[in-house]
């Protein structure tokens, strides 16, 4: 009798800049930082006024807890929320990569989607762009990527921040999204990307229903066909909170539920705020996984 194991994870291995990210064995952890002021979690980083300082102070804290790559972001993109300029955009992310950047050895993303703001945070030292735009990602930037050696995660999104989440629906929702990220990387390989600095996002909560949400989760598996890396973002999502009638403060034990539930089914990156409390869940999953003790990485 044959028996197929079919959650075995893919191995890749992602080029971002001078970083290789090795994924298949060990889950990598995105520590979230937000220099937004209405984001619905920005963790207290405009209660006592902003500053670039704050946020590395906040990013290295999460690297000493666990992450091992960092995602700037200073724009936010619940739903409902309001686009900022270029200008205010720059302000807020810039000066903290170029100081991260002196001072970490992980990979910095930048979670943007505007070319210019993209240029500049590619320059002061990020090397992962975090393109929520990834449904239909502006050439330019994709140019970018490319003559910086960088890596971009294209994610789903059904419309734009603003009206993503009014009159959702989908006739197949996986194979809508499985064609549409299709579609993007034969977009990134047009302009030159080579594959191994692609990675792909389904787009949790961006223009998904509650269900929608839970299917994806559910099926993550759906999309090892497409042999790129994984990442999900799940972390104290509005769907989270349906589901367990919590508020966003309160909703660590829901996604560390759809953290493991992401890894079994195949999420090579979880995108998440509270990194050190995540940090046991995704080692004990990835043994779980892996059917041994994964080790630490040796870079």
């Amino acid at each position: 009798m044959a028996i197929s194991n079919s959650r075995k994870r893919k191995k890749y291995t992602v080029i971002a800049g001078s970083h290789k990210i090795h994924l298949g064995d060990k889950t990598k952890i995105m520590g979230i930082v937000n220099l937004t002021p209405d984001s619905f979690s920005n963790d207290g980083l405009f209660q006592s006024g902003y500053t670039a300082e704050k946020a590395v102070s906040f990013a290295k804290k999460l690297i000493k807890q666990g992450a091992d790559i960092i995602d700037l972001g200073g724009e936010s993109t619940r739903p409902g929320s309001n686009r900022i300029s270029e200008k205010e955009e720059i302000a807020r992310i810039i000066p903290a990569i170029k100081l991260l950047a002196k001072d970490v050895s992980v990979p910095i993303s930048v979670d943007s989607y505007k070319p210019r703001v993209v240029k500049m945070a590619l320059d002061a030292g990020a090397t992962i762009v975090n393109d929520i735009m990834g449904t239909n990602p502006d050439k330019s930037l994709l140019k970018m990527v490319k003559d910086c050696n960088a890596a971009i995660v294209l994610m789903h999104i059904k419309g734009i921040p603003e009206n993503m989440q009014r009159n959702v629906s989908y006739s197949n929702l996986i194979e809508n999204i499985y064609k549409i990220l299709q579609k993007s990387i034969e977009k990134c390989f047009e302009i030159g990307i080579k594959s191994d600095r692609i990675i792909i996002d389904p787009g949790i909560g961006f223009g998904k229903t509650l269900e929608n949400n839970l299917e994806i989760v559910n099926r993550l598996n759906a999309f090892r066909s497409l042999n790129k890396p994984l990442l999900i973002g799940t972390s104290r999502k509005s769907f989270i909170g349906k589901v367990l009638d919590k508020e966003v403060d309160d909703r660590l034990i829901g996604t560390v539920s759809t953290v493991c539930t992401s890894i079994i089914r195949g999420a090579h990156i979880v995108r998440v705020h509270n990194v050190a409390a995540i940090k046991d869940a995704v080692i004990m999953t990835d043994a779980i996984v892996n059917e041994k003790i994964i080790q630490p990485d040796k870079e």
